[in-house]
């Protein structure tokens, strides 16, 4: 059993959509948060977003501190060294480019204590790549929040070639204690696990609509209402083993072979790139997103989310 009593204070680098729900996240489990970024402007920001996501979970009968309190540990600054000097784990939540993350990790480790664990809130790039210019690189490891990171309970824990085993291990407790649902890797993958799974299943999805196959809505509900609503109870590993693993193994004798397999930027998302069809951001994407069916539907998805968390936390009440 790992010991987590040493962890007291967390430095929390980004203040942004990913980073200030991280800072929330250790709040409400009684850390002392120093959440640092550029600008006092940055920092404003992500308080305010701090007290909407409060709000919501005061609403949802999801808190057991009073606000002001969980306010009270989180701290913000500009400077590096009022952050982390006495910082027990540092997360990251900067721009995803890996010679912006090296260099802020370089910074970090003029700072911290020698026994600081480090970890990076990438979304797919190489911890191995990251920790090459670090002196401790034992160290620092990836701890993958998914979007948006108060509400999404997982947590993809990251080797390095260099990560020592202790951290990967120390940093799934620290995850599990702060109520997410860590799960360690191996060792590290392009994209991790997760992304590699949803940009499979984009690139077929996108394939099927391209071929005339199907429209994008209907793809969209045939994948709520089969796989989505059965890979929420059970993963695709085991429903493959529920159903008859010579099932799955004779479709794929002819099913492989009629799939995407574009290595490539896939065609039809350069289109909409190139032609400023980004989604919900532009109003256009594959779907029509003009008024305010997009903020609706958000809306709902985080509501139902809402009431997976309040699920969970009954659940580990009950345990």
């Amino acid at each position: 059993m790992t010991s987590l009593q040493r962890f007291k204070t967390i430095g929390n680098i980004g203040a942004g959509t990913m980073g200030h729900a991280t800072a929330l996240q250790f709040a409400l489990h009684g850390y002392t948060v120093n959440l640092l970024d550029t600008s006092q402007e940055a920092l404003d920001h992500g308080l305010q977003l701090i007290k909407n996501d409060l709000k919501t979970f005061q609403e949802n009968d999801l808190l057991t501190d009073d606000p002001a309190i969980i306010l009270a540990r989180i701290h913000l600054t500009t400077d590096y060294q009022q952050a982390l000097h006495t910082a027990d784990f540092v997360i990251e939540s900067v721009v995803e480019d890996l010679a912006v993350k090296r260099q802020v990790w370089q910074h970090v480790e003029q700072v911290v204590p020698q026994d600081t664990l480090l970890a990076t809130n990438t979304s797919g790039l190489s911890p191995s790549a990251i920790q090459r210019v670090l002196t401790h690189p034992d160290r620092f490891v990836v701890a993958h929040f998914w979007n948006p990171a108060q509400l999404m309970p997982l947590v993809e824990v990251v080797p390095g070639e260099q990560t020592a085993p202790a951290t990967v291990t120390t940093t799934v407790a620290l995850m599990t204690a702060i109520g997410k649902h860590a799960v360690p890797l191996k060792k590290e993958s392009l994209g991790f696990v997760g992304n590699r799974i949803q940009l499979a299943v984009l690139r077929e999805a996108l394939h099927i609509v391209q071929e005339g196959i199907a429209t994008p809505s209907a793809v969209d509900d045939i994948v709520k209402y089969s796989l989505g609503r059965r890979w929420s109870l059970v993963g695709p590993l085991a429903s493959a083993d529920l159903s008859g693993l010579d099932v799955f193994n004779n479709i794929s004798r002819y099913l492989y072979a009629d799939l995407a397999n574009e290595t490539d930027a896939d065609p039809t998302l350069a289109r909409q790139v190139a032609a400023h069809q980004l989604g919900l951001k532009t109003g256009q994407g594959l779907f029509d997103w003009t008024g305010d069916r997009g903020q609706a539907i958000v809306a709902q998805r985080d509501q139902q989310l809402l009431t997976l968390l309040k699920r969970d936390h009954q659940q580990d009440e009950t345990r």
